[in-house]
């Protein structure tokens, strides 16, 4: 099984076609079986194609454009977590396997739509090869941030997330794996498990350099976008992507994508 995360900065990036080629191209070339993408905006002056998905949805285009090469298996869950300038800002999982539930739920305190600080959590359990696994996209807040703490978001996922099944975390987790004792080692204390420490082979993980929205000033580089699971499975390789060494650039966040073994 592949899975690939990004925080796709939609409809903010220089060359947006360009890069809506790339990322679709590169699914097609990587058959993804779950993509987790967060920023998946949709103009709200945009018509609804259905639900709440707008025709301009980022992760529909996606969907668009790939079944114009050929690749029509792939379906989409969608939430809406804000508004941010004129976008409604939501996360998205694309998958090529059968949905069997939808679970979403917010992770923030705040529940108010028009507060950029409040947070949704997108989440699809799927079947594959008969076995049930869950998967949620995440865009989570800052440590230090005394409006939406990191810590309550943190014990929102996991209070609301379905662990009956193998589950995967994937997203923005805003919290630098580099970083002791913040949100990082929080979510693996309580029990969820980093797939890059799992995989066999792996890069230097770094999925952000210098400064972007929500880290003005950074000079660092950090790795806050993670693949974390509920449970230990054998990871063939963890690669960042769409970093200008593994694909060009597409967001100001590089991806994250691995293949694991998940049958047994």
């Amino acid at each position: 099984m592949k899975l690939l995360t990004l925080n796709c900065h939609s409809w903010q990036e220089d060359n947006q076609y360009e890069k809506i080629t790339l990322l679709v191209e590169t699914i097609k070339e990587h058959s993804y079986d779950v993509i987790a993408l967060q920023e998946v905006n949709q103009t709200v002056e945009e018509e609804i194609v259905y639900g709440n998905i707008r025709k301009d949805n980022f992760a529909l285009v996606l969907i668009n454009d790939l079944k114009k090469l050929g690749e029509d298996q792939y379906s989409l869950v969608w939430g809406f977590s804000h508004l941010y300038k004129n976008f409604e800002e939501g996360l998205a999982i694309i998958t090529k396997h059968p949905v069997i539930e939808e679970h979403s739920f917010y992770a923030s305190n705040s529940l108010d739509s028009a507060n950029w600080k409040t947070r949704m959590i997108v989440g699809a359990s799927i079947q594959y090869d008969d076995k049930p696994l869950s998967f949620y996209s995440c865009h989570m807040g800052w440590w230090h941030d005394e409006e939406e703490p990191f810590k309550d978001q943190a014990d929102n996922l996991l209070k609301y997330a379905n662990m009956d099944n193998i589950a995967f975390f994937m997203g923005d987790f805003n919290n630098d794996a580099f970083v002791d004792g913040e949100g990082y080692e929080y979510l693996l204390s309580h029990g969820l498990i980093d797939t890059y420490h799992l995989a066999e082979n792996k890069d230097e993980g770094v999925t952000v350099e210098g400064e972007i929205a929500g880290w003005e000033g950074n000079v660092l580089k950090k790795r806050i976008d993670l693949i974390l699971t509920s449970h230990p499975v054998p990871v063939i390789y963890s690669n960042v992507i769409f970093n200008n060494k593994n694909k060009s650039v597409v967001s100001d966040h590089y991806g994250v994508e691995i293949k694991l073994n998940v049958i047994g």
